[in-house]
């Protein structure tokens, strides 16, 4: 079993780069693990007592060399081979007894690492949970998606949903049952995916129910869905999912997002549940960026969800 987030304590941690922005409608997410290792994270992790390894970054096609494909799911079979190789670095890194922390990149990565996680928890017989935190469900497929980007569909691939190159990625699906699926903070959902969020079976939190109930009440209701049987808990974090104010490089900004503060509370808390498997962080998007603030505040998100405490 790979590394369980306690607290700061001496572990190891494998830093991935993915740096794919096939799976968006706008460029620069490529830069983004380069952004967030210009922020200090691997010493920042080091600093909390993690033996820190850097894997580099998987290999990434480069649009302007590679055709687009079909409009209704744009660059499919790059994005699909990239996810393919995150997967394995990811199950390796766990194989390893560390914790994948894997750096976006547009949030189709999110195919691979979840895959790759799943895939070694199904050679145990164990099954994985997950924690979304996005601005938007990320559950289209290619008949619903207005814009084909690929970056909008991971959710539903994780579920068993989508184009069988992603969706049955290493050879099965679904990578978590949709039950034991948290989708946190989301506030913008195309149309033709509100019925897939509906009947999948994913308990979606949007920002209403974080406004009228707290973002303490919502994150321990995610933990306990996305903890509920399982052997552990993917969290994957959409920078995104934070107001613009405080995230301004990123791709899709959405205003009416989670603060500084509830974004540090909902890392917070995943970490004291003593559940977390596995991390990324993606769509920072340095282009769009000021002075490299989003990237900073994805290592401190980071450093949180890894044991980093006020005291």
């Amino acid at each position: 079993m790979g590394i369980r987030v306690a607290g700061p304590r001496p572990g190891g941690v494998r830093i991935i780069g993915a740096p794919l922005d096939l799976g968006a409608g706008r460029r620069g997410v490529d830069m983004g693990p380069s952004a967030i290792r210009v922020a200090n994270l691997g010493h920042r992790l080091a600093d909390l007592g993690y033996e820190v390894e850097d894997e580099g970054n998987v290999l990434v096609d480069q649009p302007e060399a590679t055709p687009v494909g079909t409009q209704s799911a744009r660059y499919l079979p790059q994005i699909a081979a990239t996810c393919l190789r995150i997967a394995k670095q990811v199950e390796a890194a766990a194989g390893a007894g560390q914790l994948p922390v894997v750096l976006g990149g547009d949030h189709s990565v999110a195919i691979g690492s979840v895959a790759g996680m799943a895939r070694w928890l199904r050679r145990r017989k164990q099954k994985l949970g997950i924690v979304w935190v996005d601005a938007h469900a990320d559950m289209n497929t290619p008949e619903t998606s207005p814009s084909g980007n690929v970056h909008g569909m991971p959710l539903a691939c994780c579920i068993g949903l989508g184009p069988p190159e992603l969706s049955r990625l290493l050879g099965f699906a679904p990578k978590a049952s949709p039950g034991n699926v948290a989708l946190v903070g989301i506030r913008d959902v195309d149309q033709l995916e509100k019925p897939h969020v509906r009947n999948s079976g994913v308990r979606a939190f949007t920002m209403r129910h974080i406004d009228e109930r707290g973002l303490p009440a919502v994150i321990r209701d995610a933990i306990e869905i996305a903890g509920a049987g399982t052997a552990g808990i993917h969290v994957s974090f959409d920078m995104d999912a934070i107001e613009p104010g405080e995230a301004p490089g990123v791709g899709t900004p959405v205003r009416g997002g989670l603060t500084y503060r509830e974004a540090h509370v909902l890392m917070e808390t995943l970490c004291d549940s003593r559940a977390v498997v596995s991390v990324e962080v993606v769509e920072v998007n340095p282009v769009l960026d000021e002075a490299n603030r989003t990237a900073a505040l994805a290592v401190e998100l980071i450093t949180s969800v890894m044991g980093k405490r006020i005291l």
